[in-house]
């Protein structure tokens, strides 16, 4: 049976976000009292800092006992099905092994209330025996987490029994794999606010591209990963805004300090520079320009040592034009709508990503809630940026096939981001200016266009289970090269991926165009 763009989807971006609150055992199962049919003689676990700096360097080679459940609830196959669901409800907990006795036979998932119990029609009262997963397979206490990740991925599950001699002695979920990867880029950014200069960040950042490789490997969906790599790149500009104003001391006015680009919509990949701009209080007189000169200054060059590149183009708060007053960015934002040339749509694209990062927020909210105002109110220039979204094309030939580049330093290879990537952006900010939507990342921007009616239910699905194909195709590329010690690109040989990548690939580049034409004809927007 053909599996769609949206299935991919969402197996990507299926998994519950962890539940809040300290990671301990306890805290998420408790214990159940023998009435409801369950045993658990939980085991609380908890990593303090030393311990996590150490697990963090060597997440594959952790045992699995390091990050399983200990001890975990358990049934009977006799117990009602009603029972169980009322078990897994009670304790929050997303699979239940079923045990005979000492051994396990079986284990049921909150997948499988919905697929062998409702789906079939089976009655509350039947056994769960009759819904449960039989002879399900597992780990021995002996295995690392690597093994774990394989047998995860081989086997489409998320849920792993740890047993010993056939008796369960721990249960770890894929929310436990993301919980300490998530400690791993917490790590990281911690080590980084707690820098005392400009090198011992450079230092620190030298774990950024493992972290990287590390949460690919896990299958995490791309949109976490790209959310976990800009929290660092945010880290590293408080911090430096931080060590800046040490040295230079308070700012005379206040201020904000925002990013655009990858780092502004919460996007970055292994391959980024920096984008961003000062928007400061307009209490700002011309003599306190020399304070905030310095300032960006000092932050720009950290980031470039710290592997965020200047920008090419000169987008960086070390530029005059984007450090000034809120008045200013308001005229800057009014010229550009009033009149929207080539170069006002292409400094409008990247300025309506912009996101604060450090600073008086209050400063950014009321100029990008006045700007997306007059800007969706003015129809010559919300059709000046749609015609904008149009200029990156997918890579698609007149047979619909991929077509990669014929000749170049990339002959025979695509470029999943001007390509992939940048087309669905641009979409998104389209679709963003249409309904006034606050989200500056594109995957937040495309569901939020939907929910408003901006798209419709079916263009909007098609179009981010397309984002997501693109996007984690582009991601485990970058985490390829990586692994193998080269440095990262957006370009790609299509015949490195295998017949089933290619295929998504080229029916998610089809969606895309065919988003591309629906905007551009009005037909793709309801509203």
């Amino acid at each position: 049976m053909a599996i769609t763009l949206e299935e991919v989807s969402r197996k990507q971006h299926g998994e519950k976000s962890p539940s809040p609150g300290p990671w301990t055992a306890t805290a998420r199962y408790g214990s159940v009292m023998a009435a409801d049919g369950a045993r658990s003689t939980t085991k609380s676990r908890t990593f303090d800092r030393p311990e996590a700096r150490q697990r963090a360097k060597a997440l594959v080679d952790l045992a699995v006992t390091e990050i399983a459940t200990v001890d975990p609830i358990t049934c009977s196959p006799t117990l009602p099905i009603a029972d169980a669901a009322r078990i897994m409800r009670d304790r929050d907990i997303s699979c239940l092994p079923v045990v005979d006795g000492e051994r396990l036979v079986g284990i049921v998932t909150d997948g499988d209330m919905t697929n062998r119990v409702v789906a079939p029609g089976l009655s509350s009262a039947d056994p769960i025996a009759a819904a449960m997963t039989p002879d399900p397979v597992s780990l021995p206490p002996t295995a690392v987490v690597a093994d774990l990740l394989r047998l995860m991925l081989a086997r489409d599950i998320g849920h792993v029994p740890v047993t010993d001699g056939g008796q369960i002695v721990g249960i770890v979920t894929a929310t436990d794999v993301t919980r300490i990867h998530a400690l791993a880029t917490d790590l990281l950014t911690y080590d980084i606010a707690g820098a005392d200069s400009v090198p011992q960040m450079v230092d620190v950042m030298r774990g950024l591209p493992d972290l990287l490789v590390r949460l690919v490997d896990a299958n995490q969906p791309h949109a976490t990963v790209t959310r976990r790599i800009t929290d660092v790149a945010d880290a590293v500009t408080k911090r430096l805004l931080a060590l800046a104003e040490n040295e230079l001391g308070p700012a005379p006015v206040p201020y904000v300090w925002a990013a655009c680009g990858s780092q502004g919509r919460r996007e970055q990949t292994g391959v980024t520079d920096q984008d961003n701009g000062l928007i400061i209080d307009d209490s700002m007189d011309p003599g306190h320009d020399a304070y905030f000169e310095r300032l960006a200054r000092f932050v720009s060059d950290g980031m470039n040592a710290c592997g965020y590149v200047y920008c090419a183009g000169d987008m960086m708060a070390t530029n005059p034009r984007w450090r000034q007053p809120v008045r200013v960015w308001r005229r800057y934002f009014d010229a550009w709508i009033a009149k929207p040339s080539v170069e006002a749509q292409m400094l409008a694209s990247v300025m309506f990503d912009l996101r604060p990062i450090a600073g008086d927020r209050s400063l950014f909210t009321e100029l990008q809630h006045d700007t997306l105002r007059r800007a969706s109110a003015n129809s010559i220039f919300v059709a000046h940026m749609t015609s904008n979204s149009m200029k990156h094309q997918p890579p698609l030939n007149f047979l619909r096939h991929i077509a990669p580049e014929r000749s170049g330093e990339h002959k025979r290879e695509i470029d999943l981001k001007h390509g992939g990537v940048i087309p669905v952006v641009d979409l998104g900010r389209v679709y963003a200016l249409k309904g006034r939507l606050t989200e500056v990342n594109t995957r937040a921007r495309l569901l939020a266009a939907e929910e408003v009616d901006v798209i419709s239910t079916s263009g909007g699905r098609d179009v981010v289970a397309a984002y997501d194909v693109i996007a984690t195709i582009r991601l485990e590329h970058q985490a390829r090269q990586i692994a193998a010690g080269e440095a990262p690109t957006n370009y790609l040989n299509p015949k490195d991926l295998s017949d089933f990548e290619r295929e998504h690939l080229r029916d998610a580049f089809l969606v895309v165009r065919t988003m591309q034409t629906a905007v551009g004809q009005n037909t793709g927007i309801l509203r």
